[in-house]
């Protein structure tokens, strides 16, 4: 070999190689290392409207070590979705010393049960707000299609002017829906074909006429029939025994 000048040009080509990797890899270290070109500002772009200023700062109060090099961006990111009403940060690096961060806010749809909020996609998170919502409540895991469905019902009851303020799943998989004029609806249980839709929009399309030849509020009605919807009046005109008259159902027929 060492009579060879090709394998020992050879030899000294991949020494050299390997002397400049180590040398970057150096430099790169003490780069990343170097008290030189710190990074100055966070600049936070997109949905901004809700995020408040001592919320963010309150994340950032340890410091995040590195320059602008170093700095660790996921960590970044990490902080920022740990404030209240964002729900997405993605942070990029913009020389010479400054990071920017664009943020999607949470968009608020419901309350859920616990206290936490319900967002348009469907996922829970913590933040406040005095704005009127709805409230859903269900077993662990099911905010998603509380959401999806909430939107469905919201639609189908439209007609009546009316909307839902509150929807719950049961543990056993039973539907209520309570709307805005105070009627709550007994939607039972989901057989996977629509039955809820169709039960629902079966009592949208009948409530009108039985409301007017009634004459009377309601305040509960149960859609879980084949072919109608039963009806409570909590206020009936006085016969007989007035307790059992305010209790009385009516079974209302649709075609």
């Amino acid at each position: 070999m060492w009579d060879s000048p090709r394998l020992l040009n050879a030899a000294a080509d991949t020494l050299f190689v390997a002397a400049v990797l180590i040398a970057l890899w150096f430099a790169a270290q003490a780069a990343l290392r170097s008290p030189w070109l710190p990074v100055r500002s966070l600049a936070i772009a997109g949905d901004v409207g809700r995020l408040d200023a001592a919320s963010v700062g309150a994340r950032f109060e340890s410091p995040i070590a590195g320059n602008f090099f170093g700095i660790d961006l996921a960590e970044v990111r990490r902080r920022l979705e740990g404030v209240p009403w964002v729900r997405h940060a993605a942070v990029r690096r913009e020389w010479p010393d400054r990071l920017v961060a664009e943020v999607e806010a949470h968009r608020a749809l419901a309350r859920w049960s616990d206290q936490r909020l319900v967002n348009t996609r469907g996922e829970l998170f913590a933040a406040e707000t005095d704005a009127t919502l709805p409230t859903l409540a269900g077993p662990p895991g099911t905010e998603g299609e509380l959401a999806r469905r909430y939107l469905v019902f919201r639609e189908l009851v439209a007609p009546l002017a009316t909307e839902p303020v509150q929807v719950l799943l049961s543990a056993r998989g039973a539907w209520q829906v309570k709307l805005a004029n105070g009627v709550v609806l007994e939607l039972g249980r989901d057989d996977g074909r629509g039955v809820l839709e169709a039960r629902l929009a079966r009592f949208v399309a009948a409530y009108p006429r039985a409301a007017a030849q009634l004459n009377r509020r309601l305040d509960h009605a149960d859609l879980r029939y084949p072919n109608g919807f039963a009806i409570r009046i909590p206020e009936l005109p006085a016969a007989g025994d007035a307790n059992a008259a305010r209790k009385r159902t009516l079974m209302t027929r649709t075609p």
